[in-house]
């Protein structure tokens, strides 16, 4: 059989992933966005070899530049023998393996290198959603060997923000000249980032944009941590190795104070209740939907004939056996 129609075992897979074989890796990854079981196998088999990759979230609106941006600073690590994998996320893609959407072909520059991995991933699917697959898709590199590993998300939506949860340190992406972007730092998501990179600095309202960025930080007087902003030129390169000394900046912050274990087992805990959280609500609705009694209780709810947190009570007394034994809070 031809080497790239390879059938993978579990254990050959795992050998593969760990030896850093990149057919290895698309397997798995591909493995993962499926929901396949053999993923979840391969991910417990692989864990005990995780925690030793860095990762750094890269999100923003579309179109500022954040694929010429990650590029970039992998062309920079690379000149010091760093390994790296990126991992594009894509809500709305409906294509599979690996498409390159957008300005991401620009990451093609690296496809030839060995000790580079690019994977983009869409939903396809996945029973447990989006950031449980970026997760293990994260976990897979990790386990590989990479030094570092990039998340790069388009947008900063509920999703989005589960996405990047998982990184150890978080770049949000801005252009000059769109108001929708500090509008949105304005409306609380300026808790994602630990650094702030305002691409296309020849823009004229770039420096505007600066100002307006750091009038918002200044209202933060308790993070012992302040987001450093700075101005890059992606297809240029332009600023690129000031903004990789933040973000290892914002990693020795970390790693000094102790805090880069802390945020990793908040993370690790938070994604834990994030997919059984969708996992659960999963259930639930097949639940429901496959019960007439249970989709009675919605009915009722809906012609108001019994109140929402009764009909919760009854449900998760039903299918979960959760609630008081005695009954005392159903009908």
């Amino acid at each position: 059989m031809a080497a790239n129609r390879r059938e993978w075992t579990r254990e050959s897979l795992a050998e593969g992933v760990r030896s850093g074989d990149k057919r290895a890796l698309a397997r798995a990854i591909s493995l993962v966005e499926d929901g396949d079981a053999l993923a979840y196998e391969l991910i417990r088999d692989l864990y005990p070899q995780t925690g030793r990759a860095y990762a750094i979230g890269i999100t923003g609106p579309p179109g500022v530049g954040k694929s010429s941006l990650i590029s970039a600073l992998v062309r920079h690590v690379r000149e010091r023998e760093t390994s790296v994998g990126v991992i594009s996320v894509d809500p709305s893609s409906p294509f599979s393996h690996g498409a390159l959407l957008g300005d991401r072909i620009r990451l093609s520059d690296h496809f030839l290198d060995p000790e580079v991995f690019i994977r983009s991933m869409g939903t396809r699917g996945h029973l447990g959603g989006l950031a449980e697959a970026t997760l293990q898709a994260l976990l897979v590199l990790d386990a590989a060997g990479k030094d570092l590993v990039f998340v790069e998300t388009v947008g900063a939506g509920q999703g989005e923000v589960e996405v990047i949860g998982i990184a150890d340190t978080v770049v949000l992406v801005l252009m000059p000249g769109s108001g929708d972007s500090v509008q949105a730092l304005k409306a609380g998501i300026m808790e994602i980032p630990d650094v702030i990179a305002i691409n296309k600095m020849d823009h004229p309202a770039a420096k505007t944009m600066l100002n307006e960025v750091r009038s918002i930080l200044s209202l933060d007087r308790e993070s012992a941590w302040r987001p450093p902003i700075v101005l890059t030129e992606a297809v240029r390169g332009e600023n690129v190795d000031a903004l990789w000394d933040k973000i290892e900046a914002h990693r020795a912050h970390l790693e000094s104070d102790g805090l880069l274990e802390a945020r990793r087992r908040k993370n690790l805990a938070g994604e834990v209740f994030a997919v059984a959280s969708g996992r659960a609500k999963m259930h639930l609705e097949r639940a429901v939907e496959g019960d007439p009694e249970l989709r009675r209780l919605l009915d009722e709810v809906q012609r108001r004939e019994l109140d929402p947190l009764t009909a919760v009570q009854e449900i998760l007394l039903k299918v979960f056996k959760l609630g008081d034994p005695d009954g005392s809070h159903t009908r």
